[in-house]
């Protein structure tokens, strides 16, 4: 009798637990599908009923110098905070992975904290200590900013990937005559090679995405989502619907193909 119950059940729990879920991704995307559509109505202010189907704001925003100067900037800065943060995240994370030492929980709560620090108070920090050492406003201290807050996505990705490798590869590697830095290229980079390109990837998006660290210390070498700002300021320009499908389809593209590269680190091995 039990088990006829929870055959009954479990297909109301099931399509409860799809129905939350579609309900769930309605509401986070429900405006990014509203913006997407509106970024080819005709009209200037959005409106029900749409007016003509129209590309006319794209073309705005290709013929505007000003975005593509803050789409270069934005990729420029992109892809310097992914290496960078890479690189950072990559040592960081098999340092905890490789050593034990004294303080080594600290290490890692801070070495982890920049993220929970609010952005507003992270781009005051970063704006007083990049003005101190004559950086602010360039591309330069927005690579630095951003470095300081991607670093840990990309050590968190790799950190969980090392925990997943053999602790006798190295070992085995160094036995038969490899020195530590021979293992490292041949067995430790090779296997955190899909976690690696998901950190670049996933750090490339936080960076993309990543709007007010970027107004504080940019300076006149503004992102692009510092220029969507500018559209705001004094008028609703549909120019924004353009750029942020723009943006959402690239962050997405990133995010997707980190997830296949993680997807593929999780899959499980065939005996």
């Amino acid at each position: 009798m039990n088990r006829e119950n929870e055959a009954n059940r479990n297909p109301l729990i099931n399509g409860a637990l799809l129905a939350y879920v579609l309900l769930a991704y309605l509401f986070v995307f429900a405006p990014i599908v509203a913006s997407f559509v509106f970024s080819f109505n005709s009209d200037r202010f959005p409106s029900i009923p749409l007016g003509d189907f129209s590309t006319e704001w794209y073309r705005a925003v290709a013929a505007d110098p000003l975005v593509w100067q803050g789409l270069r900037n934005t990729l420029l800065v992109g892809v310097g905070v992914g290496v960078i943060s890479t690189a950072l995240g990559f040592g960081a994370a098999y340092t905890d992975h490789r050593y034990n030492f004294l303080g080594k929980q600290v290490y890692l709560a801070l070495a982890l904290l920049p993220p929970t620090i609010p952005v507003v108070i992270m781009g005051l920090a970063m704006l007083a200590f990049l003005s101190r050492v004559n950086l602010s406003g360039d591309a330069g201290a927005v690579i630095i900013a951003h470095v300081v807050i991607c670093a840990p996505f990309a050590m968190a990705v790799i950190r969980l990937r090392l925990s997943q490798m053999d602790p006798s590869l190295e070992p085995a590697a160094w036995n038969l005559g490899a020195s530590e830095w021979a293992a490292m290229r041949h067995v430790v980079i090779p296997f955190c090679r899909p976690a690696i390109l998901g950190a670049l990837f996933v750090t490339m998006a936080v960076s993309f995405d990543e709007f007010a660290i970027a107004w504080f210390v940019s300076g006149l070498n503004e992102t692009l989502p510092v220029k969507v700002l500018g559209f705001l300021q004094g008028q609703v320009s549909p120019r924004i619907n353009a750029v942020g499908t723009f943006v959402f389809i690239v962050s997405m593209t990133l995010l997707i193909l980190a997830q296949l590269l993680l997807g593929r680190t999780a899959a499980p091995r065939k005996e």
